[in-house]
């Protein structure tokens, strides 16, 4: 690996490692209770170091998902080119969420972390989070079927990617108790059969 590779690698451990100190501290004491001066204690890191990352608490708690729509473009990019878009599509984005779903089940954590992420300020940067999520995966969406992401093709398939996401994430905010895998699951085999009238 570079030192470039290593270095960015490096900033995105030091992301990761602030935003789940957020989340942590936030489910442990309330949101209103942490601190910007809290979090960077509780990442070994200084105060400027937090503000050279994030502009405030609700940007650190979504930091992973924005990792994570990093890592939805990057396992798509390495599906096998021969798998049709829509089946690597679905296989990148559920499992960015089937390992912790595998992990011990705590129904007491995912539903504080449901009421944290209903924050309104949370809520704004979540919607940003999408926006910077859904733009990865429109390149990577590119790149895989030879278009450029000034295309339309990629665009709308990104967007009805995000938009199936954010819908799962949102209902499973106000559903204690659903598996996010299921939800996913759910929205994108509606998706695939083209949302097919309920009645």
């Amino acid at each position: 690996m570079t030192s470039e590779g290593l270095r960015e690698r490096k900033k995105r451990e030091t992301r990761l490692a602030l935003s789940h100190a957020t989340i942590r501290l936030a489910l442990e004491r309330g949101w209103d209770n942490v601190s910007v001066e809290d979090i960077a204690a509780a990442a070994n890191v200084s105060e400027r170091t937090f503000r050279n990352y994030f502009a405030s608490k609700a940007e650190a708690v979504v930091a992973t998902h924005v990792e994570r729509g990093q890592r939805i473009a990057e396992v798509l990019r390495e599906r096998p080119a021969e798998e049709p878009l829509w089946d690597a599509l679905v296989v990148a984005v559920v499992a960015q969420f089937e390992a912790a779903e595998a992990g011990p089940r705590d129904d007491g954590y995912a539903t504080a972390l449901q009421k944290l992420l209903a924050e309104p300020a949370i809520q704004h940067e979540v919607f940003r989070a999408h926006a910077r999520a859904q733009d990865e995966l429109t390149a990577a969406i590119a790149d895989r079927t030879g278009t450029t992401g000034e295309d339309l093709y990629p665009q709308v398939v990104a967007a009805v990617v995000a938009a199936g996401l954010g819908a799962a994430m949102a209902y499973w905010t106000q559903h204690p108790g659903r598996s996010l895998v299921t939800l996913l699951h759910e929205v994108f085999d509606q998706v695939r059969a083209g949302s097919p009238d309920p009645r």
